[in-house]
């Protein structure tokens, strides 16, 4: 029996964690704990930047009004596409910038910033994640040389790539592609204050429409000894890059979450009793991605399906997908990839614009799922087929926070020093102070501040009642602007660690602002 006091506080954390996703059986709740997530693709300049080429005050301002927006729909993280095609959209890392960026490959942003250490900053500046988004394999999108600069990795280490439907992949048999990999998100790691690394779908490529062979036999030959599958093979490859860079990042930086989007059928029921009453492609069978087995061996810590297809869809029913996926998480956590690029279309059922806001119930009412991510965000922007509305008026009107995950951090942060409040200016100012680490020698990371009308009931389960989710540490100080006179409100204020555990709530403060003066 553990009765130290951290695990008495794990065991709250988790009690606490439980209760609220038991509450979320019900399809209208808003639950306190929700994965929120949207992607914001850089490759072809889906979502950000508009176009090659913008001056630099143009991106960041462009960049911020995503944010801004994204923020108001009630997202909480960001899942943004740093290396589109073995480049980058940052400065400290061995690939050369992307020709997305500044419309040049190599070229730098003129005048100079780091775009993704921007990004971070002004995600958590409002409250939000930033996960770092990789395409682990794809190495052009075309072979057009001039999309590609002097130093690309394809001109410099030509052998290490085939070609397949008409651009270049990496080769993921070839040991030193494998490691190479591994360094290029490690640079990532080790040189940004990144919440998380996410892989997309992009293994193996997809078949192309003529159904060619992969051209990798001689790399088989050369590195397959032990296999006499060539396809167990490139399974094989592809889990030892995702063992690999798990266990590179718990080593790095044990609090950043590594998580994948992989397409959203691992087996057919027809291919294995184990996989998923559908008949679509399988990810095990053509992209030779295990990802069953990344989430059974706790190598991921998050999984996000690409489930962009509706209820009832013969090849891929939604619902059968996400009743295999809940049932093969393993403990781990499970947010569904949504297609809200798909929600005005007028085919395979996606007509019903009620389809996504019942997705949503469906979600909810599945106590094994923490969660969605969006794709992509100009869709949801764009409020395609009335998603952002229902999202920013319905289902995402209270803010929440990120699910922890107790398997890398059990423990929460102390509570907040003493809370007290002055009226000044018709506005209500509290202040607090950092509280004593914790038994796992953290501090706050930030603070969640609630806001209570006097007699109502003070439920810090209940997301309606969050005035401000922050995720800077060091500022213990919050004014709340949105006051009325002569009503009286009751505020706490609590401590988030790094992965989101909550601290017990300090002191309730009692203040109001007097009658205005005409």
């Amino acid at each position: 029996m553990c009765t130290s006091f951290s695990c008495k506080f794990t065991f709250t954390a988790v009690f606490l964690f439980l209760a609220v996703r038991l509450a979320a059986q019900t399809a209208d709740y808003s639950p306190k704990r929700e994965f929120r997530g949207v992607w914001v693709a850089t490759v072809g300049n889906i979502d950000w930047p508009s176009k090659q080429a913008l001056t630099t005050e143009q991106q960041k301002n462009e960049l911020t009004a995503i944010f801004d927006d994204q923020q108001r729909t009630g997202m909480n993280v960001i899942v943004f596409q740093v290396r589109p095609a073995a480049d980058a959209f940052y400065a400290k890392g061995r690939e050369p910038w992307s020709r997305y960026l500044t419309g040049k490959p190599g070229k730098a942003p003129d005048p100079f910033y780091d775009p993704l250490e921007f990004a971070i900053t002004e995600a958590h500046k409002r409250g939000m994640e930033l996960h770092a988004w990789f395409n682990p394999y794809r190495a052009t999108v075309d072979l057009l040389p001039t999309h590609t600069s002097a130093d690309h990795i394809t001109q410099t280490r030509p052998g290490w790539f085939f070609t397949y439907d008409g651009r270049k992949q990496f080769n993921p048999g070839i040991p030193q592609v494998r490691d190479y990999i591994v360094q290029v998100i490690l640079d990532v790691l080790r040189n940004y204050d990144v919440d998380g690394i996410h892989f997309d779908d992009y293994f193996y490529p997809y078949k192309d429409r003529y159904n060619t062979p992969i051209p990798d036999k001689v790399t088989f030959e050369a590195f397959g000894k032990g296999f006499s599958d060539i396809r167990d093979w490139r399974r094989q490859n592809v889990d030892t890059l995702i063992h690999v860079l798990s266990d590179s990042i718990r080593a790095t930086k044990p609090f950043v979450k590594f998580g994948i989007s992989p397409f959203g059928i691992w087996k057919n029921y027809g291919q294995d009793t184990l996989g998923s009453k559908s008949a679509g492609g399988s990810s095990y069978l053509e992209q030779f991605a295990d990802s069953r087995k990344w989430v059974a061996k706790g190598w991921v810590d998050y999984i996000t399906p690409q489930l962009y297809w509706t209820f009832g869809y013969r090849p891929a029913p939604f619902e059968n997908l996400l009743e295999w996926w809940s049932n093969n998480t393993y403990n781990r956590h499970l947010y569904i990839g949504q297609g809200a690029y798909r929600a005005a279309e007028l085919r395979y059922g996606w007509n019903d614009r009620k389809t996504i806001p019942n997705q949503l119930r469906a979600l909810r009412r599945n106590p094994r799922v923490q969660g969605s991510v969006f794709f992509s965000s100009k869709s949801v922007i764009n409020n395609l087929g009335g998603v952002r509305d229902s999202l920013r008026f319905d289902f995402y009107k209270f803010q929440a926070l990120v699910p922890p995950m107790l398997w890398i951090d059990p423990v929460p942060p102390n509570a907040p020093g003493v809370l007290v409040s002055s009226v000044a200016a018709r506005r209500i100012t509290l202040n607090w102070n950092v509280p004593l680490k914790a038994a796992d020698g953290e501090t706050a990371y930030g603070y969640v501040v609630y806001r209570f009308n006097e007699g109502e009931e003070v439920n810090f389960q209940n997301p309606r009642n969050i005035l401000r989710v922050s995720y800077d540490g060091s500022t213990t100080s919050y004014t709340d602007e949105s006051v009325r006179p002569e009503v009286r409100y009751v505020y706490a204020v609590t401590a988030l660690d790094r992965l989101k555990n909550e601290s017990m709530p300090t002191n309730l403060v009692v203040a109001e602002i007097g009658k205005r003066k005409e």
